[in-house]
């Protein structure tokens, strides 16, 4: 079958990661526009349009670093904190960007399939890359926010960059995960609409329970292990001891975390392409 060939209208609902591997090599021309038209649509009535994706990170750094360092006047209590304002501030933003990247995707995740009803009456629209066009946009949100604090720790004192190869290592794994819980979500807010106000909530708690404003070593052994049950936990202390503690990846977590993830996309992708025939009948 040839790229630009007519889908078969049964041919991509195979639950395997091999299907979805390939029809998001197959369209991924059409994800690209998709998101692009969906990121550049967010800002279209804004008066600086997409500057608000450079501005709104910096706003939110400076916010940071004048209310917990200036008004607070809180510090970090990790072992290898240096206790600069800057690196305090920093800290805290690389927790909240990994946090802000799993929250859009998963709220928006529950809804993506039901605000698209035009797609889903189509029967050759690949509907596997809805979701996926939910993570691109959270994605591009993130990488500028990443742009930001990796700039303001290459040209300060903050942190160090010297292990930044291993960024990605850490953050592929929690991308699969997003994408098993996002495939999964959208599949189940098509029948059950509620979920987009538990997910808010959900992710509202899982908020307080990350280790973004307080480090994991400051929580009491008692309440620890609860902890590292959030699947936040594990990518943020981790980006955090790249970026400012000096520290290597954890190899064996990572690997851990690594096979939870995958398995998460499997069965999630395997969800949603399971219950996907029923999606024209409920909406």
């Amino acid at each position: 079958m040839s790229k630009n060939a007519p889908l078969n209208p049964h041919s991509g609902m195979n639950g395997s990661i091999t299907t979805l591997a390939y029809s998001l090599y197959r369209h991924q021309q059409l994800i690209y526009t998709l998101a692009k038209k969906d990121i550049l649509g967010r800002y279209k009535q804004a008066l600086i349009g997409l500057a608000w994706t450079l501005i709104t990170p910096l706003l939110t750094l400076i916010i940071y670093t004048f209310v917990f360092s200036d008004i607070f006047k809180v510090r970090w209590n990790g072992p290898d904190a240096s206790n600069s304002k800057l690196e305090f501030a920093l800290i805290i933003f690389s927790g909240m960007i990994i946090f802000s990247f799993f929250s859009e995707i998963m709220i928006r995740s529950t809804t993506i399939i039901s605000v698209n009803v035009n797609y889903v009456k189509k029967v050759i629209f690949p509907l596997e890359i809805l979701p996926i066009i939910v993570l691109c946009e959270a994605g591009f949100h993130a990488l500028v926010s990443i742009g930001v604090m990796l700039t303001l720790v290459v040209f300060s004192d903050a942190g160090s960059i010297k292990n930044i190869y291993l960024i990605p290592i850490l953050l592929i794994p929690f991308i699969f995960l997003c994408a098993g819980l996002a495939f999964l979500l959208a599949a189940i807010g098509v029948y059950v609409r509620d979920i987009n106000q538990a997910i808010s909530s959900i992710t509202t708690i899982l908020m307080f329970l990350s280790p973004i404003f307080f480090p994991l070593s400051a929580v009491p052994n008692t309440f620890q292990q609860l902890i590292e049950l959030n699947p936040l936990t594990f990518v943020i202390e981790n980006l955090r001891n790249i970026l400012f503690f000096n520290h290597t990846l954890d190899i064996a977590g990572l690997l851990t975390y690594s096979l939870f993830s995958v398995l998460t996309l499997i069965a999630g992708f395997y969800f949603f392409q399971k219950t996907r025939m029923g999606f024209s009948d409920v909406l």
